[in-house]
């Protein structure tokens, strides 16, 4: 008998994460909507074309791309673990370095909102 999808039967059926096992991390709903406005704002001047969103247990992450072949030219995370240490929000340039950390989405996006009125003055 054929125990899941597919040819192969090899589905398998995953129970819902509960807020009491932990779960999976994700961006409430005005954050996402303070970063999709940042997001609209740089599709509009042309320096993002695409973007991906990525939830599991630990984190949540947003990446922002000029193209979608390439890797993000920016990337949003939230880590509730590291809310009492450096702040539960980091902002990661293209190569993967930390431009940004802290508790207030706004000031870490703060670099991305200078860069953009850069970009709309050229």
């Amino acid at each position: 008998m054929n125990a899941g999808f597919g040819p192969g039967g090899t589905g398998q059926i995953v129970a819902f994460p509960s807020k009491r096992t932990g779960g999976q991390v994700g961006f409430e709903r005005e954050e996402l909507q303070r970063i999709l406005d940042l997001y609209g704002r740089m599709v509009a001047a042309g320096e993002w074309r695409d973007y991906a969103m990525d939830f599991d247990p630990r984190a949540a992450t947003f990446s922002a791309f000029r193209r979608a072949a390439e890797r993000p030219n920016c990337r949003i995370e939230k880590r509730p673990s590291l809310r009492a240490k450096q702040g539960m929000y980091t902002l990661f340039g293209e190569h993967g370095q930390v431009l940004k950390r802290g508790s207030d989405l706004a000031n870490v996006l703060a670099p991305m909102e200078r860069r953009l009125v850069k970009a709309v003055e050229d």
